[in-house]
């Protein structure tokens, strides 16, 4: 089942970030445009960065960033067939963020899977 997309965006302030996040809002999507950032791959090298992604899910990820431009798609005429992903110029333009969120993630892996510390301010006011 493919991704339905906004309707339309009202332009109030934050609606770009909704824009922006509309294209990029699958749990494996960012993973994959993090790994072809290194360069072209193919759909088994995908998937064995992200060894925890069905081959469902890539395919169905893979399409979605295809239909939405960030991603590139060439196939091979030859048998077995060959099918290579590869960053779009505005996929590119997602550098500087993917680069952003893999600093943020090593600087906060630790709270990964650890609950959540609730604040003295929050229990005052329970």
């Amino acid at each position: 089942m493919a991704k339905l997309p906004h309707s339309r965006f009202d332009c109030s302030p934050g609606c770009s970030v909704e824009a922006a996040i509309s294209l990029i809002d699958g749990k494996w999507k960012c993973v994959v445009l993090f790994h072809l950032l290194d360069g072209t791959l193919r759909f088994n090298e995908i998937r064995r960065r992200a060894p925890g992604v069905t081959q469902r899910m890539l395919t169905n990820q893979l399409r979605e960033l295809e239909e939405d431009g960030l991603i590139t798609r060439k196939v091979y005429a030859q048998v077995p067939p060959k099918v290579e992903y590869s960053l779009s110029d505005m996929g590119r333009g997602l550098t500087p963020i993917l680069l952003a969120l893999k600093d943020w993630g090593d600087a906060n892996i630790g709270l990964f899977g650890k609950p959540r510390q609730v604040s003295d301010t929050a229990e005052a006011a329970a």
